[in-house]
């Protein structure tokens, strides 16, 4: 069973409606990998998510709703940030030239076992060990 890190931008479409194509195309992914049961995200992630939907959307959504949303994907948090993951990911970042946030994710996602980031913010194919960063709003 192959293992999905999402990255926030995904978590953010899938609930804000305003998004349109995006929207409609994260929620499916989020669907189907809460139905495989394969979806996993870190504290960063729900971090993030609290903060964009409840500050930074034009419609922000309501506290409670975003606790509520919170708690429901903790079941997919399988990394939380602490010391050990932030000298691995300060060593990926200078390493690879990354940026720093993206460099705790992609650190994340490589603890966690996912074979799959999904993210639209990062470079689609690229690979760390078994780890390959795909953009699910990429059109052929």
């Amino acid at each position: 069973m192959d293992l999905t890190f999402i990255d926030t931008n995904i978590l953010v479409y899938a609930h804000d409606v305003g998004e349109g194509w995006k929207h409609s195309t994260a929620m499916a992914i989020v669907n189907e990998l809460w139905q495989r049961g394969t979806g996993v995200l870190s504290t960063q992630v729900l971090q993030e998510f609290y903060s964009v939907m409840t500050r930074k959307r034009p419609k922000p959504m309501a506290k409670a709703k975003a606790r509520e949303r919170i708690a429901n994907y903790s079941q997919w948090c399988s990394m939380d940030t602490n010391p050990q993951l932030l000298v691995s990911s300060s060593l990926l970042e200078e390493t690879h030239c990354l940026q720093w946030w993206d460099a705790l994710i992609i650190e994340a996602a490589m603890r966690s076992g996912a074979k799959t980031l999904l993210s639209e913010d990062m470079q689609h194919g690229r690979t760390f060990g078994l780890l390959t960063i795909q953009n699910p709003f990429l059109v052929n």
